[in-house]
């Protein structure tokens, strides 16, 4: 018997769901807080985790602009 080689789903297109995209690590952090859009100026935790994040993690921008963090782009 022959060995098969190669990969048998190479001309098989990827399902749609492998495509949809997962939240960011901000959306999910702030799900597990259970934060609300309101509530993301006044969470201490959430603060201190853009503090350490803001360069490698999505962080919405008005958030960034209301406690006063910049984001280095040089990265």
């Amino acid at each position: 018997m022959s060995n098969k080689r190669g990969n048998p789903n190479w001309c098989r297109p990827v399902p749609f769901s492998a495509l949809l995209a997962s939240p960011s690590s901000f959306e999910s952090l702030t799900q597990s807080l259970r934060l609300t859009p309101e509530d993301f100026r006044t969470s201490i935790l959430l603060k201190e985790w853009v503090s350490r994040n803001k360069n490698d993690k999505y962080v919405p921008l008005d958030l960034l602009e209301a406690w006063g963090f910049s984001v280095d782009v040089s990265l």
